[in-house]
């Protein structure tokens, strides 16, 4: 409603205003980027805080042979929950809190574009983060066997296919988190492609919203991909399925080919907002333009486009033809390429900000 609206229906602004929420209401029913933007970075903060105490036990286990602290299976129980919580529920999380709060205003914009999808992808997280945690605690009350024990990876299908309740909570905290994810991806594309301000063209875009734009269509590839092995996981274990299952003619590596198609362009997710936002850092404080600018985008794309098809290096010992570990081989090495030319650039910018 604009001010000329509100004059002549007798509102003031005050009065305009005084159905807004406030206190936890205002947090549960917030639709503003920032708003969003520090719970999830809080969100973030608390899940790092948890993966942390669980890995501090796991390094006093690891200060002496022998077994000290804990039996080998809540040994394995802490490891994995430490890996997923870091994983789906810190570095992706944190990552999107900073993003929400910062590319409206870098690219000009009042808000996200679908601001009721960025609450609701915020407060997936929560039902997710205790779908994870709860058969932890369940054990000690004689519940279940505990949390999901088979490495972050949960690559050992096999064994997850024997293994107890733990895992089937952790695959439906997987398609939350990664609905969360998806959600997210989804309004900064839509955000960036239609709430520019005018004048600003792609080419005049922060290198941060550039490589959260590579990202976030990284996301969209690679989440449903991590959804449908688990799905598959879930069907193998209760429905009479043989996705993963050597003796009813399945494949145990096919749910590493999809594992690993997620988890590797996962750590270009984790690495990408960083890379666009250490050159805007450096460029500020020398008080220069961003040097190779266009390069930068360019090595945003490729890095994007190169880590989605290097996922199988990490199974160049598990038997694939020859032809196969040579392609991932050569895909392998040219990722290094882009990536190589933004780390100089970058030292480019940090010997500027030595020179000022």
């Amino acid at each position: 409603m604009t001010t000329d609206t509100m004059a002549a229906t007798g509102l003031s602004h005050a009065e305009h205003h005084h159905d807004h929420p406030t206190g936890i209401m205002r947090w549960l029913s917030s639709t503003n980027h920032k708003d969003i933007g520090l719970m999830y970075m809080i969100f973030g903060s608390i899940m790092f805080i948890v993966a942390g105490l669980l890995i501090m036990a796991v390094r006093a286990e690891l200060l002496f042979p022998g077994l000290q602290v804990m039996q080998p299976e809540m040994y394995h129980q802490l490891v994995t929950l430490h890996g997923a919580i870091m994983v789906l529920a810190f570095v992706i999380p944190a990552a999107t809190g900073f993003n929400n709060y910062l590319i409206p205003m870098m690219i000009g914009a009042p808000d996200m574009a679908l601001p009721r999808l960025n609450n609701w992808g915020f407060w997936i997280l929560t039902p997710a983060a205790i779908l994870l945690l709860i058969p932890f605690f369940l054990q000690f009350f004689g519940i279940g066997d505990g949390a999901v024990a088979g490495g972050w990876t949960i690559e050992n299908s096999p064994l997850s296919i024997q293994a107890g309740l733990g895992i089937d909570f952790t695959i439906l905290c997987v398609h939350l988190l990664g609905l969360s994810s998806i959600t997210g991806a989804i309004n900064v594309i839509v955000t960036i492609f239609n709430l520019r301000a005018p004048g600003m063209k792609m080419m005049k875009m922060p290198l941060f919203v550039w490589a959260w734009l590579v990202t976030s269509f990284l996301l969209l590839l690679i989440i449903p991909v991590l959804g449908a092995a688990v799905t598959m996981l879930l069907t193998d274990r209760h429905f009479g399925t043989h996705f993963f299952i050597a003796a009813g003619g399945g494949d145990p590596l096919l749910f590493q080919h999809l594992l690993w198609f997620f988890g590797h362009p996962e750590v270009y997710v984790a690495l990408l907002p960083v890379w666009g936002t250490i050159p805007v850092i450096l460029s500020t404080f020398a008080r220069k333009p961003i040097f190779g600018y266009k390069m930068m985008v360019y090595d945003f794309w490729a890095i994007g486009i190169l880590g989605s098809v290097v996922w199988a290096h990490h199974m160049l010992s598990m038997g694939m033809p020859l032809a196969g570990n040579l392609f991932f081989m050569f895909m392998t090495m040219s990722i290094s390429i882009p990536t190589a030319m933004m780390i100089l650039l970058d030292c480019h910018h940090l010997a500027r900000l030595h020179d000022f």
